[in-house]
């Protein structure tokens, strides 16, 4: 089958290269011949009609066996490519980085590549440039301004005479709760229950 399908193929054979079986699918009459009686179309004569029908047979078979060496052709060529290794995905990848070349190279990106060139240069994009710069140093100076004020406001909020009382509060709290554990002794949970003494008189 390989062989026959990559024997070189003489058009103008009347089996065009084909086997017996491959030409069971091709239509004998073409597609317009009739069982009953040929329909001459108008303006033609019945030998013109049956010229153009024998030449539309043979155009069709010779599509029909130019399909069968294509295929052979592309199956051999598969064949070929995966003997040498080259898979899909790499020729896939070589296409890519070919028409990205191509595209490099191309009049339309030189030319926009030059026009952004020209943009960067510009008065205008430099005053916007120098605009979003100062806004900037503007927005940051102003974070910082901002910071400092944060910290002296906390500062002068904890030395707040409100802020000390609060604060001795919470530390008065806090050695009630921890403070005499740190020191060693244990200090009743609010939930424990002291023992009761043996010699309470009742």
């Amino acid at each position: 089958m390989m062989e026959s399908a990559n024997q070189d193929v003489n058009l103008n054979s009347p089996n065009k290269g084909l086997g017996v079986d491959s030409l069971t699918d091709v239509p004998v009459g073409g597609a317009t011949s009739n069982a009953a009686s040929p329909v001459v179309p108008p303006g033609l004569t019945e030998e013109e009609a049956e010229e153009l029908r024998t030449e539309l047979t043979k155009v069709e078979e010779e599509i029909y066996t130019l399909r069968q060496v294509l295929s052979a052709k592309e199956k051999h060529s598969c064949e070929l490519k995966r003997k040498l290794g080259l898979s899909p995905l790499n020729e896939f990848k070589q296409n890519v980085a070919k028409g990205w070349q191509d595209v490099q190279t191309s009049n339309a990106y030189l030319s926009a590549s030059a026009t952004l060139e020209d943009i960067s240069h510009s008065e205008a994009y430099k005053k916007t440039q120098e605009t979003l710069t100062q806004a900037s140093q503007k927005t940051s100076a102003a974070l910082s301004t901002m910071g400092t004020a944060i910290s002296k406001r906390l500062g002068d909020m904890r030395n707040s005479p409100t802020f000390k009382s609060f604060e001795d509060k919470v530390g008065n709290i806090k050695y009630k709760v921890v403070g005499a554990r740190g020191n060693g002794e244990g200090v009743a949970s609010p939930t424990e229950t002291k023992p009761v003494q043996d010699n309470a008189p009742f």
